[in-house]
């Protein structure tokens, strides 16, 4: 196929390539040109440039701004899209910016990802997908290059809202790791061994699992930064505020949050939850 690939970050710039590796002819754009050269893929000068011929237009950039810029704003993508082409985008954003570019084109899947770097490095991502069944249709083989698991969890934004529960739920699990880490600390526990009697039970999470250690060392360089967990939280609070639902710990963790935030910590990754705790 050919495919159009807009955004090439540390999570698109290996998802494209991954395209690539699969066969696919991909053309892609950044605004940072530099970042779309390191790909070694051609580069277009514009979103729509890319999008023009293209059977496939995926984009994966920071806000519902950035979003709207490269898809509706001056040559942005749509006004060059063929109309049978499909849209899938993997920005986290707001649902009713999703909702939004489905009404103006019938094939358009919102496609928020998780599994940070690493899982797009890996081609092992976990997406989760709001659209028509006639657009997933079209969407789901372009994805399964760079994807572990992709689910179809229901219609135009539903994508979005099911990323606003994943990241509910990491936002109280790291939480609960980093009170448990640092009482382990605190009580002289040889923190291997604590890992090893917990890490296969029901207190077992992919955050206590893969974190544990790099938190007691004091590592936080993993990818997926504070600051954009912030924007990820307050759009999963202004769409509970929407739809009337209550998030005390997440909202509570949020503030946890800007307090690392302020201590430095911004572009560290999510686990630095934990240096807002003494030792």
């Amino acid at each position: 196929m050919k495919i159009a690939f807009i955004g090439t970050g540390v999570m698109g710039a290996p998802m494209a390539r991954h395209l690539a590796d699969a066969g696919h002819d991909v053309t892609v754009f950044n605004r940072t040109r530099a970042k779309a050269e390191a790909t070694g893929l051609s580069v277009a000068d514009t979103p729509a440039a890319a999008a023009k011929d293209a059977d496939a237009v995926i984009t994966c950039v920071g806000n519902d701004d950035d979003l709207e810029a490269v898809t509706l704003g001056e040559n942005g993508a749509f006004a060059a899209m063929r109309d049978d082409a499909v849209f899938i985008d993997h920005t986290t954003v707001s649902a009713a910016i999703a909702q939004r570019l489905a009404g103006t084109r019938a094939l358009v899947v919102d496609a928020p990802v998780s599994g940070g770097q690493a899982g797009a490095e890996a081609g092992k991502l976990s997406i989760m997908c709001g659209g028509t069944a006639e657009a997933m249709a079209k969407a789901e083989p372009v994805m399964q290059a760079y994807a572990a698991r992709i689910v179809h969890v229901g219609a135009a934004g539903a994508g979005q809202q099911t990323k606003m529960v994943n990241q509910i739920c990491i936002a109280g699990v790291l939480q609960g790791v980093s009170e448990g880490l640092r009482f382990a600390q605190k009580s002289d526990l040889d923190l291997a061994k604590v890992l090893e009697a917990i890490s296969c039970g029901a207190a077992q999470s992919w955050q206590m699992v893969n974190r544990w250690q790099s938190m007691s060392e004091d590592r936080f360089d993993f990818g997926f930064a504070i600051d954009w967990m912030r924007k990820d939280l307050g759009l999963a609070l202004d769409e509970a505020k929407r739809i009337g639902a209550t998030l005390p710990v997440a909202a509570l963790v949020d503030q946890f949050y800007a307090e690392v935030q302020a201590m430095g910590g911004a572009r560290q990754d999510t686990s630095a939850l934990v240096r807002r705790l003494p030792k």
